[in-house]
């Protein structure tokens, strides 16, 4: 499966200097142009890294990584033309993993890469996730609340794995339907607001103030596990 890197900027140039270099290194790019653009981008593609620009048209790229880290904990790297220190602290305040001023250096960029992608992405899902009353044991496919076996239909079971997998990050609708359902089912979002009640129910969840699968309006679903 190819890295995904999302890049958040403006200048064409920048993005197709971005792509042509990102690209030769075997890297999946998915442009784009202003921070609206940028933070949809980072929920249907769920990618491993993103680039961000500050100067944005449509906000500023400080308050794009803050609105991406109150949902999602992909590394982020910005890069902007700003060197003030307030600028970089801010931005690693905030979130961010590593700060690259313009101009840069492509190969010292690459090399940058290489080590926010080492660092934050690990090479293997944990196979069981349990907070003392879940319990996921995805090579197992089984499902347990309270030490009892959860009997859950395939599409249920499909819906929580596929969440289960990216804890804490958003997956969309358009996303868990595809994969569930199928490519002609992209539509159907009553059947996924079904199926997750229905997991709700089975996982003690109060679907007023959901505990472990959280709706993100207009987006998709979250699911949240404390270790």
């Amino acid at each position: 499966m190819s890295i995904k890197i999302v890049v958040i900027d403006d200048e064409p140039q920048i993005r197709r200097m971005l792509r042509v270099a990102l690209g030769s290194e075997g890297y999946e790019v998915i442009e784009a142009e202003n921070g609206k653009a940028g933070l949809n981008a980072v929920a249907r593609n769920q990618p491993n890294l993103v680039m961000l620009d500050l100067g944005l048209p449509d906000m500023d790229g400080q308050q794009v990584l803050k609105e991406l880290r109150s949902w999602s904990p992909v590394p982020v790297m910005v890069l902007s033309v700003r060197d003030q220190d307030k600028e970089k602290v801010e931005a690693l305040d905030c979130g961010a993993q590593d700060y690259v001023t313009k101009p840069f250096s492509v190969l010292e960029l690459l090399a940058r890469i290489r080590v926010c992608l080492r660092d934050n992405i690990k090479p293997e899902q944990k196979a069981v996730l349990d907070d003392g009353n879940l319990r996921i044991d995805l090579s197992k496919r089984e499902v347990k609340y309270d030490n009892t076996l959860v009997d859950l239909t395939p599409k249920e079971y499909g819906v929580l794995s596929t969440l289960a997998l990216s804890p804490n990050c958003v997956i969309t609708q358009t996303q868990l339907l595809k994969e569930i359902w199928g490519p002609s089912h992209v539509e159907d979002t009553h059947y996924l607001r079904i199926v997750v009640s229905h997991l709700r129910q089975k996982l003690g969840d109060d679907s007023l103030n959901p505990k472990y699968l959280r709706t993100e309006p207009g987006v998709g679903y979250r699911f949240c596990l404390e270790n």
